[in-house]
Parts: structure tokens; sequence; C-alpha cells
């Protein structure tokens, strides 16, 4: 005889399920090996193994870009692997480092996520291969994204709400929306900065693909938004609940911080030219 503790138990599985198969599915498709050879994988201790935890892109030759929420309190004995496709296989084109320094933005704001961005110096340059290479991110004077414009982003992070990860890069394309829209009340309020970008996908009827929503979701934290190749924002925040109409991704505008990258990462004046399309 099934006990009452165990009808509960059983229900609030399936009504989970049910909450996920109809709010949380993601979307997108397994990115082609090493096409996104800016790619980083930000993981941390888990007993004897190292576990992926945040994304992130390289920007120079010994740095990475990603989002202050993935390390707020240092380090702690997370690693960056660069080359990566799949997390569990053990592919030759892997490189590991350690975090030599790390840059968190101090007008962080952990309340809303606002100046959501920071700078990971590797303990060595890395080697630069067909699956390891820096990206281009966009500078002050350069054109974010208007409203429907398409974006792109990547990551290894949750495929649904009940946290199940990839193993392999999976890679989406979505749409931003506009800022206004975000701001009301119904969306993120003031929550929402003039730092951010909001962009997620709701796939319209006939649809390719079994999902609704498209959505960057937790574990994407830290990776690039990309606009025509050039990166032009940060995973940073979004609902409780991954590829809701109403919580899309909030991505943190890089242009905004040209003069804290440069001074941080010691460019001299000639690097800080527009590096956008």
């Amino acid at each position: 005889m099934v006990s009452k503790k165990e009808e509960l138990v059983t229900a609030a599985v399936f009504v989970a399920i049910l909450i996920s198969q109809s709010e949380g599915i993601i979307g997108g498709r397994e990115a082609a090996p090493h096409s996104r050879p800016y790619m980083a994988s930000i993981q941390v201790p888990e007993g004897e193994n190292m576990k992926h935890e945040c994304g992130g892109f390289v920007v120079a030759d010994q740095w990475v870009m990603t989002a202050v929420h993935c390390l707020p309190n240092g380090p702690n004995g997370r690693k960056v692997v660069l080359g990566v496709h799949s997390l569990s296989e053990p592919e030759e084109t892997k490189q590991t480092f350690d975090i030599l320094e790390l840059y968190n933005h101090p007008g962080f704001n952990p309340s809303n996520y606002d100046n959501d961005i920071a700078l990971i110096k590797l303990d060595r340059p890395f080697n630069s291969t067909f699956a390891v290479q820096e990206v281009q991110f966009l500078r002050a004077g350069g054109t974010n994204p208007d409203t429907n414009a398409e974006v792109d982003t990547a990551g290894w992070g949750s495929l649904d709400n009940m946290g199940s990860r990839p193993d392999k890069l999976k890679e989406v394309v979505i749409e931003v929306m506009s800022a206004a829209r975000c701001r009301r009340g119904d969306y993120f309020g003031k929550k929402f900065t003039f730092n951010m970008i909001c962009a997620h996908k709701i796939c319209e009827e006939p649809c390719d693909q079994p999902y609704k929503k498209e959505d960057s979701c937790d574990g994407d934290s830290g990776g690039p938004l990309l606009y025509n190749g050039t990166v032009v924002g940060i995973t940073s925040n979004g609902g409780k609940k991954c590829g809701q109409i109403k919580k899309p991704g909030i991505y943190t505008i890089i242009s905004h911080y040209t003069e804290w990258i440069d001074n941080t990462m010691g460019l001299e004046p000639a690097a800080t030219l527009d590096q956008s399309n």
C-alpha cells in the first residue's frame, strides 16, 4: 500500500515534469565541434574531479571574460578549460589553466546583477590552435543590436528547469527584446538597467523544433552574446525558470565597459580603437 507521503512525492515530481516541459525546454542545437574556439568552461572542484560551473570567452592571449556572479568570492580552486567541445571526453584540444588573477567589476550589484562583468587572467598565455582563439568584442562607439535583431549564444548550461546539463556545447539563435518592455513591471521593472540587453526567442507556428521558447539557462552564465560575429553581451541573469516569456535572458552590454576593460588588461591607447563591424 502506497503511503500518503509517497503519493505527495510522486505528485510533486509529476507537477515538476509538467512545468519543465511547458516552460523550461530551452531548445537550440549542438554546436559543430570547436566552431566557437573562444568558448571557455570555468570549472569548480567536486571531489577529485572538476565540474562545469560557468562559461566565459577568450578576449586576449591570457584573458577570459565572464560574469561577476560566477566567481563572486574569488577563484577558490576553479580552473579555466579552453578548446572544449565535450566536457567528459579527453579531447586533445583541451588546455587547462589556473586563475592567476580575477578582476570583478567594482560596481557589481548582486541584487539585480548590474555591472555583471569580470576578467580572468590565466596563469599563462594560451596556445593558439584551431580550437582555441580569441574573439572580438564590441567597444565604446560600436553599434549594439536593435530590438528584434538576431543574436546568438552558446554554453554548457541546463537544458531544462530540472537542471539536466549537456555534455557537448550547445548554441542557440535568439532575438533582442525592447528595453522598454524589459523595464515593465511584469518583466524586470527597475532591476533592468541601461547596462543590460534582454533577449530570447519565441518559436512561432509552424515551428521546426518541439520547443516554444529558446533561451540561455543556468550554467550558461558568463558566456558570450554575439551579433554578426562580435561579442556584444555577457550572459548574466533572467527568470527563475529559463525560457519564460516574461523573464527572458539578461546580458551585460560589454561596450559600456571599454575603459574598465582596457585599464584592467593594461592595454595601450592604440588598442582602444573601435573594433566593431
